[in-house]
């Protein structure tokens, strides 16, 4: 078993993998990756199962050493990284020679960037799952974000050093976007139509309160018609909440699993990994897709995922 030695933590970093699904009416949201589909292609591209525990870093990247070496991969936004005073290319395979030291710096692009490693990160479970839940303490590192000198294990190497890489026509076809589809929420039609057309004509800018429990949206206030006050009821990922103030929540990977605020529109499935590249100060919009569309798009994603062209040498 290997080491990573954490000679710089970051802004945000924590371990992070697919999630717990299942345990909303226990009152404990998923967690997880904030971008499930840069983690699942990052675990590809070094020979882990998609779901293997990584690190998610926010903003600003960490220092790494690998006194036995490693096999990674980084994948998200680009951080600028380097290793031993070298670039280190995103989406692809790299092999870290024992006693190597990586360092992650600041965002170029989106909000977060995922370190893989091949044998993940060893972590305990916590309702069958090793992601850090923040909220509760609980999952990951000791339940926390990475500190200065803490010391991770990963799991065993399982196949010798391939370099490969994802295809940029896959890249260009998962790239976050910014223009956010999203299905009708449950209480939509309690909205006045007046509502509903300054929702999806308007443009939103991403608060600098924003977590990963919710991502807090400015804009023009949208006013809520019989549902502005409600018995609070179970909430999903992705959910729009208008708050009393008339400004949206879309809440996120550690929400609360119940609220009381009417919600307009739902982000669908495929657009969720967007939400996670998602910074303060960027600006988006939301467009309206029916069922079918969703489920549709959803299925293209998956298959784009598991297409056999996926990958380059």
């Amino acid at each position: 078993m290997s080491v990573i030695q954490v000679q710089s933590p970051g802004l945000l970093t924590t371990v992070q993998d697919l999630g717990r699904e299942g345990f909303g009416p226990l009152g404990v949201s998923p967690s997880g990756a904030a971008d499930p589909i840069s983690l699942r292609l990052g675990n590809r591209l070094v020979g882990n199962a998609e779901g293997a525990p990584a690190l998610e870093m926010t903003l600003l990247g960490g220092t790494f050493l690998f006194p036995q070496g490693a096999i990674l991969a980084l994948t998200g936004s680009d951080f600028a990284t380097i290793l031993d005073g070298a670039p280190v290319e995103l989406w692809t395979s790299v092999e870290v020679k024992p006693g190597q030291a990586l360092r992650v710096g600041a965002t170029r692009s989106g909000a977060r960037s995922y370190l893989c490693v091949q044998g993940g990160i060893v972590a305990k479970p916590f309702l069958g799952s090793a992601s850090t839940h923040l909220l509760s303490g609980l999952g990951g590192h000791e339940g926390r974000a990475l500190r200065k000198g803490d010391v991770l294990h990963t799991g065993l190497a399982t196949a010798p050093f391939q370099k490969r890489a994802v295809a940029p026509r896959v890249l260009e076809r998962l790239s976050p976007r910014k223009v956010l589809r999203v299905t009708p929420g449950p209480q939509s039609d309690s909205f006045p139509r007046k509502s509903h057309q300054l929702f999806y004509k308007s443009t939103y800018r991403v608060a600098e309160e924003s977590n990963r429990m919710g991502l807090r949206l400015e804009g023009p206030p949208i006013a809520q018609g019989s549902s502005g006050e409600m018995i609070t009821e179970g909430v999903s990922i992705g959910a729009v909440q208008i708050t009393a103030g008339g400004q949206p929540i879309i809440l996120f990977v550690e929400q609360q699993t119940t609220g009381g605020y009417a919600k307009i529109a739902n982000v669908i499935s495929a657009d969720l990994h967007s939400l996670g590249q998602l910074r303060p100060r960027d600006e988006i919009r939301f467009k309206q897709v029916d069922w079918d569309a969703a489920r549709a798009l959803l299925l293209e994603q998956e298959q784009l995922l598991t297409s056999p062209d996926l990958f380059v040498l």
